[in-house]
């Protein structure tokens, strides 16, 4: 799994179409610092990076990861043809053998410091490095798109059209990972996080939550661990803040009134819990954001 953290968003270099005859291979290059993503329609190509080796063939997509050696492991059998593009992001990003977890959302992060409340957030875009293709004909469609446009990408605005079509490209890849079946694990999880935000006005327990969603309260914590990075009670107390942000911005309630809507019964423990993730009371949140 490579794993690009956004934004920045990855951007696009160059791509073609090649259609290889029997007996050629794909070059071999070394740390080439740029991302190579090949997509073969017909045909197969044999390929190795580092101590791995794939058999990519028709509707399968291969990631070659800019960092590592790649290299032909075996010369095409029959005519091949693919599509290939080259990109790059300027962000972090990673390579995983892990098994695919859900992406935990941004209000499952740390505690952000006051100055950087509006700032942009990070997320994680997971793409497969080597998959079946989603949907196929569309993905082609848009690398062929890339290619044709390659021959004017010196006409102003050509290449920013490359940026937005190549985008569509990154969310194919990423509907591979998403087509698959979801784990056991996944859907406990999504089940937990799904009814912790329906109710989270009411006082729920982890027996209540257990019963409501038919899953062992201990097995719901360990998947809600694991897919998203904290308990249910960590959940369900950070989306309550998220919540409650919204009313001290959006509404003139007070400040116990915003705390009962968002499920707290104590308006001191809330103020605690506010300040504990924001950095500051609920009161100086909304005199420091408030417009009004």
């Amino acid at each position: 799994m490579i794993e690009l953290t956004i934004p920045p968003l990855p951007y696009y270099i160059i791509g073609g179409h090649t259609v290889m005859p029997p007996g050629r291979r794909h070059p071999s290059r070394r740390a080439i610092g740029v991302f190579d993503l090949i997509v073969v329609m017909k045909g197969c190509l044999y390929m190795g990076e580092e101590d791995r080796q794939f058999e990519v063939r028709a509707g399968q997509a291969l990631i070659l990861r800019p960092d590592a050696e790649h290299f032909s492991t075996r010369a095409c059998e029959e005519d091949t043809e693919y599509y290939w593009a080259h990109f790059r992001t300027l962000g972090e990003w990673s390579f995983s053998d892990y098994p695919l977890t859900f992406a935990r959302l941004s209000d499952s992060a740390e505690p952000i410091p006051t100055a950087e409340q509006f700032a942009p957030r990070t997320f994680v875009k997971r793409l497969p490095q080597f998959a079946k293709a989603a949907k196929l004909t569309v993905l082609e469609s848009k690398l062929r798109q890339l290619a044709q446009m390659s021959v004017n990408d010196h006409i102003h605005g050509v290449r920013w059209k490359q940026q937005l079509v190549f985008q569509e490209v990154v969310d194919l890849l990423s509907e591979s990972i998403e087509a698959r079946s979801p784990t056991p694990a996944l859907v406990c999880a999504e089940k937990a996080a799904s009814y912790l935000r329906e109710h989270y006005r009411e006082d729920i327990t982890a027996q209540s939550l257990g019963e409501s969603i038919n899953f062992h309260p201990v097995y719901i914590a360990r998947c809600m661990k694991r897919e998203f990075g904290c308990s249910p009670f960590d959940y369900l107390l950070r989306f309550r803040i998220q919540q409650a942000k919204l009313l001290l911005l959006q509404t003139d309630l007070s400040i116990s009134r915003v705390a009962e809507e968002v499920g707290f019964n104590q308006p001191a423990y809330f103020a605690t819990c506010f300040a504990r993730f924001e950095g500051l009371s609920p009161r100086l949140y909304r005199q420091r954001f408030s417009m009004s």
